[in-house]
């Protein structure tokens, strides 16, 4: 069966991951996605464990996307995007503001050459103001947002600030993206016509962290009870051959914690009695549980929760991931032969669709790989592609 988006194209000019991972979202939906990369291609080709050419990290956001390689720093390489936006749904970039325009892409460009294209633009910090034209890196956005400042606020060992080691602001925009493309899809069936989509990854990060970190700072004057965050109570437990993460979320979870470890005086306590009471001392019952979890085995402790319904999970490290058992029986992640990159791992859709699947129909594209099927698709005839390609406007991995 045909995905959600059979019959979309995208033209897909994104670096790195906050668009990369936002348009392969959409080819596993069903999206023709046309990746446009320079003669070096995405940066993230050459980033990180690689094989033959092929990087983790490029193979883990681009896969189900053919890939056209080509210099738009010509003008010849210019013209042949414009040919190819004649006849797609979405055109999406994320070059610093203006960047575009300069390079004769925008919007105003292309929605000349196609007036019901939906053009996205994504930015770091956003499309104006005293940050706009800095360069931007996951970490920058991480501390710009609050992000990093709550980490070291919450961390088991408390102390100053701490970075996320994952880059979650471009993976959070890239959601974000994706969702907002479809949305304007949807409008435009519904006869909004075209329109412009922009976002930036500090929006994104400040509203993905609002209504859990946020909600110490949201109520405004006077009258506001103010409590420990919401992070206080999730902590890391070592045991006694692993570690395990539980939650008390609820007064009844709470009462099932004592009961698993054999303390009902705690329970009895009257200031345990509400979660609010609870939060207001948690650090001293997070260690009385570290204290009573390290001497059991991760398996013993989160058999002995789950049997008294406490909300808990072994932490797996990246190397066990593969191998959990809820992870394989949802079929979490799937091994792949990659024509050059050879066995390789990658995580499958998580959106399940029943009458139009998502599906991995082909791996990571090699740079350059589609080029006269993507341009000959678009008119250009295949004289003139050889000029394209004598004149180094058109590159491909060897």
């Amino acid at each position: 069966m045909a995905g959600a988006l059979d019959g979309i194209k995208i033209v897909d000019l994104t670096a790195i991951i906050s668009g990369p991972m936002a348009t392969m979202m959409l080819a596993d939906q069903g999206a023709d996605v046309i990746k446009v990369e320079p003669p070096a291609g995405d940066n993230t080709r050459t980033m990180g464990t690689q094989r033959n050419g092929l990087s983790g990290i490029f193979a883990g956001a681009n896969r189900n996307k053919r890939s056209l390689c080509i210099d738009l720093k010509s003008e010849d390489g210019v013209a042949q995007v414009l040919r190819l936006v004649r006849t797609a749904d979405v055109f999406i970039q994320n070059f610093r503001p203006g960047a575009a325009e300069r390079m004769g892409l925008g919007e105003s460009v292309v929605r000349a050459e196609n007036p019901d294209i939906i053009y996205v633009s994504i930015a770091g910090f956003g499309f104006e103001g005293p940050y706009s034209q800095r360069k931007v890196y996951d970490p920058l956005i991480q501390a710009a947002c609050g992000m990093a400042s709550v980490q070291g606020q919450s961390a088991n060992i408390g102390g100053d600030s701490e970075l996320v080691r994952g880059i979650v602001c471009d993976k959070v925009t890239a959601l974000n993206a994706a969702q907002a493309i479809t949305a304007a899809l949807f409008a435009r069936e519904r006869g909004a016509g075209g329109q412009h989509v922009q976002l930036n990854m500090l929006d994104a990060a400040i509203a993905f962290q609002w209504p859990d970190v946020m909600w110490n700072h949201s109520l405004q004057g006077e009258g506001i009870t103010a409590t420990p965050d919401l992070a206080s109570m999730f902590r890391i437990s070592p045991t006694s051959d692993g570690s395990v993460v539980m939650v008390a979320g609820s007064d009844a979870e709470f009462e099932g914690v004592c009961h698993a470890l054999n303390r009902p005086d705690i329970l009895a306590d009257p200031e345990n009695a509400t979660m609010l009471q609870r939060m207001m001392h948690m650090r001293e019952l997070n260690d009385w549980q570290d204290g009573e979890l390290l001497k059991m085995t991760s398996d013993e402790a989160c058999a002995l929760l789950d049997k008294h319904q406490v909300p808990c999970a072994k932490v797996n490290r990246p190397d066990q991931l593969a191998n959990d058992p809820q992870v394989r029986i949802n079929g979490s992640i799937f091994l792949e032969e990659h024509p050059f990159g050879g066995a390789i791992l990658g995580a499958a859709p998580p959106t399940h669709f029943s009458q139009t699947p998502s599906t991995v129909r082909k791996p990571a594209p090699a740079l350059g790989g589609h080029n006269r099927e993507v341009l000959g698709e678009a008119g250009t005839t295949p004289k003139e592609i050889d000029r394209l390609v004598e004149a180094g406007v058109l590159r491909q991995q060897p």
